[in-house]
């Protein structure tokens, strides 16, 4: 049966059909803070096709220089980053005046129930394990909508492919965001 949950989750269930989602408005600025150019590339594809505008840092220094300058409304943070650690950068990112009330969800390939309990702890707003699919990544951010931590849309536009992205290379990037082989968790132990 776990394998028809992570299914489902990749997927998306019928509800999504079913009911209108609660979305973030349009041109809302997202950051995505990842190691992995794959979930960076696809966790941008979710997000930009729902009309956000994405921006993308592939480590924590990267990560606080464009939430400083570009001031984004919304963070996806990855745990496990090269350097400066996605705690480290939550941390700084909740000291900065400019920075400390912007959402924050953490991702991350490693199950440990600890990552949570330090999410929670340092001040994140959700956690997202990888692999995820659209259904997730909109529920985080319907979740946000729904507490006030975002303003909800209102427009009914629906967005086109990002500036500078030729419809080839739109069509190339996956609709499920599983991590680079370098980045998978290795497989627990003594399980078959």
């Amino acid at each position: 049966m776990a394998g028809f949950g992570l299914f489902k989750r990749l997927v998306g269930s019928e509800r999504r059909l079913s009911e209108p989602r609660v979305r973030a408005p349009v041109a809302t600025r997202v950051l995505v803070v990842d190691d992995s150019a794959t979930i960076r590339a696809v966790l941008g594809k979710m997000l930009a096709q729902d009309g956000y505008e994405v921006l993308k840092a592939e480590d924590g220094e990267a990560a606080l220089a464009l939430a400083r300058s570009e001031q984004p409304a919304l963070i996806f943070l990855d745990i496990v980053l090269p350097g400066m650690s996605g705690f480290e950068v939550l941390r700084t990112l909740r000291r900065e005046a400019a920075t400390q009330h912007v959402p924050i969800v953490m991702i991350s390939g490693n199950v440990q129930a600890t990552e949570q309990f330090y999410v929670q702890r340092y001040g994140a707003d959700d956690f997202m394990k990888k692999p995820f699919g659209r259904e997730e990544v909109f529920e985080r951010i319907c979740q946000l909508v729904v507490a006030g931590r975002l303003p909800a849309r209102t427009s009914t536009t629906e967005p086109g492919l990002p500036h500078g992205v030729s419809q080839a290379e739109w069509d190339a990037i996956p609709d499920i965001a599983m991590p680079d082989e370098a980045h998978a968790a290795p497989p627990a132990l003594g399980n078959s």
